[in-house]
């Protein structure tokens, strides 16, 4: 095979992969902008003659509410793991003490636990304490739930910070949480960024802790209330698909205007273990 040949079917995969991302994409969209007349399963990708907003405004006001749930969760959840994360991040590359290589792995080990598998006593714990039912018992659920890959994306960055940082910090007069609060926490923004995406993202995305853990359809998050928009008797696509993008929005510009920090992080070292 020749260098242009091969140059041509690199391009043509590329090609191709390319349109197979996009397509149902497309698809989404095309539908999205169609009156429900129009909409038939075996036409979705003809594009649409008749252009109509009706499929988003039927969209927002059935999931207006959820959308504020999903952001009441999503912002806390994500603030307190980044702030948790930083804390048992630091104290695991910084601080020595006995056994600190174990419970550091057995913190870790909460990353390898199915969701599925701890579901009955996720439940039975909720209720006892009385936050089954409740937006807050979901908070609780992704905060915890989240703290062992937040703690090891944030371990593995301070570990690279150099001890005569710190030392030089004490040396002028600060304690250890002084040192963490004015000395470290200041360079620790690509991390940062990288802990809020992946929280975020995670949890706006959730679907089963969200589903089990709240009863009332006044307090779900948009991926439960997205689920529920499918009829008993007809399903107006239309306003299926465009409450997928609606849901979609807000983690697509979370990337866009904090992607350049989330490379930094990447590149930082923060995820690798």
């Amino acid at each position: 095979m020749t260098k242009k040949s091969s140059k041509i079917l690199k391009y043509t995969l590329a090609y191709i992969a390319v349109l197979l991302f996009v397509f149902p994409l497309y698809v989404i969209i095309n539908n999205s902008l169609k009156p429900f007349a129009d909409v038939r399963i075996s036409e979705m990708w003809i594009p649409a003659q008749n252009l109509s907003f009706e499929g988003y405004a039927e969209a927002f006001v059935k999931l207006g509410q959820n959308i504020q749930n999903s952001f009441m969760l999503v912002i806390p959840v994500s603030l307190f793991s980044v702030m948790f994360g930083a804390i048992i991040g630091f104290i695991f590359a910084k601080v020595k003490f006995k056994y600190s290589n174990t419970i550091f792995a057995l913190v870790i080990f909460g990353m390898f636990i199915p969701y599925q598998s701890i579901l009955i006593p996720l439940v039975r714990t909720m209720n006892t304490i009385g936050l089954y039912g409740h937006l807050s018992g979901l908070m609780v659920t992704h905060v915890i739930y989240g703290l062992p890959i937040s703690s090891l994306m944030f371990r593995n960055y301070y570990a690279k910070l150099p001890d005569e940082l710190l030392e030089a910090g004490m040396i002028d007069g600060l304690r250890l949480v002084g040192v963490f609060r004015k000395v470290v926490v200041p360079i620790s923004l690509p991390t940062m960024v990288v802990v809020l995406i992946w929280q975020f993202t995670s949890v706006w995305n959730d679907f089963l802790f969200a589903v089990v853990l709240t009863q009332r359809p006044s307090i779900q998050p948009i991926t439960v209330a997205l689920q529920n928009l499918a009829g008993t008797q007809v399903i107006e696509w239309n306003v299926q698909m465009a409450g997928a993008l609606i849901a979609a929005i807000p983690t697509l510009l979370v990337y866009i205007f904090l992607g350049k920090y989330f490379i930094q992080g990447l590149l930082s070292g923060s995820v690798k273990g």
